[in-house]
């Protein structure tokens, strides 16, 4: 998801004394964080704790709970805000907010393993919206990357005679619109501070949300309640804790223990909803996470040129 790309960009205005080891424990406490919100749009999205809840309202339970735990945060510690760039805001809110109801879809029918590896798509079709949309260049060793990672994604769609599996290409359809948040994260980065920066995006979320989940809406059991309230706190939380981890840390240190997400994931799925990946699962999801260790390695090198 654009949470990792989005959450190094805000820390870049948050640092503090070197640590790494409590950089590692703060990134460890956010990908189970982030794992545990996949596995709640998972029960929400079935029958777990009552009647499936339509995607588009778990996203909605994620953008107000989120909105609310941020906007306590902020009115407590009183960051200082100036007026946001709303073009930039509104483009990068309403990208998120497809990509993640896209990922909620997805997570319902296939295994979270699967749905979390390619959302590590997403940096790879950052990079490759960055050509046309920022004027980039792409070198060898990132094409490289890019095409292992979307070979890792074909194999986990598990291409048949006949077609595709419908709910992998909704997680893949959340890469690509999460890949065109980036290009917004990338232009807000410099321009704000991270608490504007979520608690602007938090709340255009919400509104936009709000105004698809209408005709949707359902009446969420007292259960359903209390997975969406922690589906949103543990969205807030986890980029508390890659923030930190962020400013205690260099990028290139603290991003490859991003995708112990992945392990988080499929722990959680096997423990809860006895879902064991396979052969197939764990092949593809090898090489997008290679694909997306040598985007980082090269990115690493770029930088310190």
């Amino acid at each position: 998801m654009s949470f990792w790309r989005d959450q190094r960009m805000n820390a870049a205005m948050t640092l503090r004394a070197p640590n790494p080891p409590l950089a590692i424990a703060f990134i460890l406490t956010a990908t189970a964080f982030i794992a545990g919100t996949m596995l709640l749009a998972k029960a929400l999205g079935t029958d777990v704790l009552g009647p499936p809840l339509p995607a588009l309202q778990i996203s909605h339970g994620r953008f107000l709970f989120a909105f609310v735990a941020i906007g306590t945060a902020t009115a407590v510690m009183r960051p200082a805000l100036k007026r946001p760039d709303w073009v930039l805001h509104i483009g990068r809110s309403t990208f998120g907010f497809g990509g993640v109801t896209l990922m909620f879809a997805a997570v319902a029918f296939i295994p979270l393993s699967d749905a979390t590896a390619i959302s590590f798509l997403n940096p790879v079709f950052g990079m490759l919206l960055a050509i046309p949309f920022l004027g980039e260049r792409v070198g060898r060793w990132r094409w490289l990357a890019a095409v292992m990672a979307l070979i890792g994604a074909m194999i986990l769609l598990r291409p048949g005679p006949n077609s595709f599996q419908l709910a992998g290409l909704l997680a893949l359809g959340a890469a690509v619109l999460l890949g065109m948040e980036l290009i917004f994260i990338k232009r807000l980065a410099n321009k704000e501070g991270s608490f504007q920066i979520l608690l602007t995006n938090n709340a255009i979320g919400l509104c936009i949300a709000t105004v698809f989940v209408v005709p949707f809406w359902a009446p969420p059991t007292p259960e359903q309640w209390v997975a969406l309230a922690a589906l949103g706190g543990l969205m807030a939380a986890a980029q508390a804790c890659f923030v930190n981890a962020m400013a205690r840390a260099d990028a290139s240190f603290v991003t490859p223990f991003s995708y112990v997400t992945l392990i988080f994931a499929a722990l959680y799925d096997a423990v809860i909803f006895g879902v064991i990946p396979d052969k197939i699962s764990i092949l593809g999801a090898g090489i997008i996470l290679t694909g997306a260790s040598l985007l980082a390695w090269r990115e690493r090198q770029r930088q310190s040129i």
